[in-house]
């Protein structure tokens, strides 16, 4: 998903002109956030010219919670650097301990509790002045997790002296030796490792130097993700000729050659060599054979089943065909299309007394720009779920960087509408001609829009048809694509060809002027909902920045246009300002930043108290369902309008909440508004591939899914059936 939302979110900035860059603020380690303790040590006393010293990113975890290891498993993110130190001061990749597995619910996953050392090498230039003091400064990122999990991050600095003589820290240099020790070791002398690829199998052989005592239990984790199954069971055994045999489950996201066994092995009672013990033992031998992708681990082995849908499991390819097509119909009518209304009602104005001929063509090349693009979107979400990363409708707007992009683009076209600019003056007389001529082009650009800001929404029979193309093989996901595509500009299409269902329409004049400068008042409301999108996602930093971003946008636009009235140097000079300004403030936004703990979920996690929403886990929903709770679950996101809709109108009305507690039902909110793995595979495994999605899971029976667009009385009734 990130690299296919970064790739569009470039081509948009592109467009626009975008780019920026902004530097961290600093604050004093250790840092204390809501679940973690951060904290930026040295081994040594001071830093000596020429020499290399370990540094430690110390996060002391509150109990309960985790973080993640360099490959978290199934789901979770690992813990990140960036560091910012003295010119010529260089600093290393993280050394990270060996983990532990950490089982939640279906799911496994790998990281560390209670407190843990990231060590680090830092290697101080020998031009460094002795005497002076060196201020060494990094910005931490970590995921931590528990029945949910939140982003939390920390600016940490370290000051230390710079001198020509240093000893041991004298709190830190033992944990930070004793961390050392417990690291993955290369294989001892006389020890070998030999790696057999047989399917969706690597039998891993270690064949230690000498007889020695039994390790107790063998665990083997990758180090890089979609090598090997995490929640799939190992097998180990000892060979009477005193070699172990592990049996490694390829992982079902298999991408690429699998030529290598690069990982850690870990002993529960570890191996004794040399006196001392090995807990974990470092694998990187090349892989022979031939590796293929293991099957998909079932989501859960609980009453509380994910089994898909009855709305896609009953579907035919016809089916979900005429889906498809009703689908994206339908969507014309959700609330995230309204804003394209807005270009569309301008077009159907200007074209009202045009020739037919110019009509019909623009009205086809629309209905091109709308199937074409979908036709992208359903190659590249099959693409890229194919390589492994897990994804679905609507994928692009759990992205910071397409959101940031978008709302810029809409502030734009907004602008234009207002007549602050006409796209015209922003470029050659000749390519100004050339725009106003080929209409086409704007045709199919206008559909191209239309498909981008409609994807928050999921209209009726678009879930089943979505869910049945994303679990099929490509040429048919690109035919419910298509026909989706088909659905939604069919409309507009027929009124374009058929110029006479638009006779009711005055002759364009001053009204028109007036009906394209109110038409930018929906553009601006969409502005500002994917300004909230964003701060949902990355916090009010993100919010500040876009908005400083839209501002200078906005000047750089009214700076180029009073070019024309004189002064030209002068006014394209501000422009150019204004836009490199704009550059520097927004850039974090588009690359793409890590979320604030506040814009994960919005949901309560008072799991217990009657009518109180908590948040999602796979784990949480099963141990409700076989406590013999019904359990509503909203999968939800922060960029979804029908949502946002649905959750104001119906989940939020007083008889509706009143029906949940007379049930007794566990509410619990899915957010969707970032990348979640987990929450796509519950989705996945319903049957649907985006939001808004609601279900009612009841032990014993099969889920009941509700329709995307809800009513009082369709909850009402799923409670009472």
């Amino acid at each position: 998903m990130t690299r296919a939302c970064r790739a569009l979110a470039a081509v948009l900035a592109a467009a626009l002109g975008v780019a920026s860059a902004a530097a961290l603020p600093a604050d004093a380690a250790p840092v204390r956030t809501a679940h973690v303790t951060a904290e930026l040590v040295s081994s040594a006393s001071a830093l000596v010219p020429g020499t290399t010293t370990t540094l430690a990113l110390v996060l002391d975890i509150a109990p309960g919670w985790h973080t993640y290891w360099r490959n978290p498993g199934e789901s979770g993110l690992p813990t990140t650097l960036d560091w910012r130190l003295p010119a010529g001061w260089t600093a290393g990749a993280i050394e990270w301990p060996a983990p532990r597995r950490l089982p939640a619910g279906p799911l496994v996953n790998y990281g560390y509790v209670g407190e843990v050392l990231h060590l680090v090498p830092l290697t101080v230039p020998a031009a460094a002045q002795a005497g002076a003091q060196a201020v060494l400064a990094a910005r931490a990122d970590w995921l931590v997790c528990k029945e949910t999990c939140i982003p939390e991050g920390a600016d940490l600095t370290l000051a230390l002296p710079v001198a020509r003589e240093a000893g041991p820290d004298p709190r830190w240099a033992k944990p930070i030796a004793e961390t050392r020790a417990k690291f993955p070791h290369a294989l001892p002398a006389g020890w070998t490792a030999t790696a057999q690829a047989s399917g969706a199998t690597i039998v891993l052989r270690l064949r230690p130097g000498a007889a020695a005592a039994d390790p107790g239990a063998l665990y083997y984790f990758a180090n890089d993700p979609r090598r090997i199954e995490p929640s799939a069971p190992q097998s180990a055994t000892r060979d009477p000729d005193g070699s172990y045999r592990v049996e490694l489950p390829v992982s079902h996201e298999l991408a690429g050659a699998f030529n290598r066994l690069d990982g850690v092995l870990t002993a529960a009672r570890g191996w004794s060599v040399d006196g001392g013990t090995l807990e974990a033992i470092s694998v990187d031998v090349p892989v022979t054979g031939s590796a293929t992708a293991g099957p998909k681990p079932l989501p859960v082995t609980s009453s509380a089943s994910f089994a898909s849908g009855p709305a896609a499991a009953g579907l035919s390819l016809p089916v979900a065909l005429a889906f498809g097509f009703a689908g994206g119909l339908l969507l014309n009518l959700m609330p995230c299309v309204f804003p394209v209304l807005s270009l569309k009602a301008v077009a159907l104005a200007t074209a009202a007394s045009g020739d037919r001929r110019a009509a019909r063509s623009e009205g086809i090349a629309f209905g091109l720009g709308v199937i074409v693009t979908f036709a992208a979107l359903g190659v590249a979400i099959a693409g890229l779920r194919g390589a492994g990363d897990a994804l679905g409708w609507g994928f692009q707007l759990q992205s910071p960087a397409f959101v940031a992009v978008l709302a810029i683009l809409f502030f734009v076209l907004a602008l234009n509408l207002s007549g602050v600019f006409e796209f015209g003056t922003l470029a050659t007389s000749r390519a100004a001609a050339w725009t106003h001529v080929n209409r086409n082009v704007n045709g199919f650009a206008t559909g191209v829009v239309a498909v981008a800001i409609a994807s928050p929404c999921t209209a009726p029979f678009m879930g089943a048809a979505l869910g049945y193309a994303l679990a099929a093989s490509v040429p048919v996901t690109l035919a419910v694509f298509i026909a989706l595509g088909i659905g939604m500009a069919l409309p507009y299409a027929l009124l374009a060809w058929f110029p006479q269902w638009r006779r009711a329409l005055p002759r364009p004049g001053p009204w028109l002027v007036r009906l394209k400068q109110f038409l930018a008042f929906p553009l601006y409301m969409t502005v500002a909902w994917l300004v909230w999108v964003l701060g949902a996602q990355v916090g009010n930093d993100g919010v500040i920045r876009i908005g400083i971003a839209l501002v200078l946008a906005a000047f750089a636009l009214w700076a180029w246009r009073n070019a024309r009235s004189g002064a030209r140097g002068a006014w394209r000079a501000a422009a150019v300002i204004g836009a490199v300004a704009g550059v520097f403030v927004a850039w974090p936004l588009v690359t793409g930043g890590p979320a604030s703990a506040a814009g994960r979920s919005e949901a309560t996690t008072a799991a217990r108290t009657p009518g109180a929403w908590q948040n999602w886990s796979a784990a949480q929903v099963a141990t409700l369902v076989d406590e013999g709770r019904p359990v509503f679950v909203d999968f939800t996101a922060a960029w979804c309008i029908t949502c946002k809709v649905n959750e104001r109108l119906v989940l939020d009305d007083g008889r509706v909440r009143d029906a949940f507690v007379q049930h007794g039902v566990a509410l619990v909110r899915a957010d969707w508004t970032r990348r979640d793995p987990a929450i796509t595979e519950a989705l996945a495994a319903l049957g649907r591939s985006g939001v808004p999605v609601y279900v009612l899971y009841r032990k014993g029976r099969p889920p009941m899914l509700l329709p995307s667009v809800l009513s009082r009385a369709a909850v009402i009734g799923a409670l009472g059936a």
